[in-house]
């Protein structure tokens, strides 16, 4: 596995976030119909909250985010994009398993969505996620905590 990290997230981190998630998320959600260049970067704009972000970094360079949100008695895994060349190395693994442990200590579940059709949900559920309900973009998931 490469050289990876996590730092807090900056308000200064927004525009290369929104970026990656523009490039991430492209294919799907053009397989889905629902690709417009502006709002998916707009989407991230609003929704950022550097507080619950974290910077993913591979041999010291921008390489993905996650978020992590409290809501209730439970957290929101959220805008967990990793850049093509970090897939596959076993980082968005490992990145989720830090995340998890941190849930499981707490003893709260975690939720998320992810796109209809996207190779992600297969990570998800290799962590213990289950689908929850869908809609036609949609499958929202949650995991709960491990004893």
């Amino acid at each position: 596995m490469a050289d990876w990290r996590m730092r807090p997230a900056s308000d200064a981190d927004v525009e290369a976030v929104a970026e990656l998630r523009a490039a991430v998320l492209r294919d799907d959600l053009e397989r889905l119909g629902r690709y417009d260049e502006r709002r998916v970067r707009q989407r991230l704009r609003d929704g950022f909250d550097a507080a619950h972000t974290w910077v993913i970094e591979v041999g010291g360079a921008f390489a993905g985010c996650v978020a992590l949100r409290t809501a209730g008695d439970t957290r929101w895994l959220e805008h967990f994009y990793l850049a093509p060349h970090a897939q596959g190395a076993g980082i968005g693994s490992a990145v989720l398993r830090e995340l998890l442990e941190r849930c499981d200590r707490d003893g709260v579940p975690v939720r998320l969505n992810v796109l209809r059709g996207s190779a992600a949900r297969r990570l998800y559920e290799r962590h213990g996620f289950l689908a929850e309900s869908e809609d036609p973009v949609d499958v929202f998931m949650v995991r709960r905590p491990a004893p």
